[in-house]
């Protein structure tokens, strides 16, 4: 089990990150959240298989949001206490 945190930049406020990333959770064995933040950017959470991580990412860049995000920022950070499901947060 693995958690990681993601920051995307570019375009990826107002255009339904938040709810096709979580419309995307559905498909995989995954935990987390998803948020915007006031700078612009979104930031996920993201805890499962790495295999399972991998995959999610790739489909997200995979789906129509791909074209939105100009950049990624990935670290591992400590497994997501409490989490249950994959949820929007505010």
């Amino acid at each position: 089990m693995t958690a990681r945190q993601y920051y995307f930049s570019g375009r990826v406020q107002g255009v339904g990150f938040r709810f096709s990333t979580k419309q995307l959770a559905k498909g995989f064995d995954v935990t987390g959240w998803v948020r915007n933040l006031p700078d612009g950017r979104v930031e996920l959470q993201l805890m499962g298989d790495e295999e399972e991580l991998d995959d999610f990412i790739q489909d997200l860049h995979d789906s129509p949001l791909g074209h939105h995000i100009l950049e990624q920022e990935e670290r591992t950070v400590p497994l997501l206490e409490g989490v249950t499901g994959f949820t929007i947060r505010e």
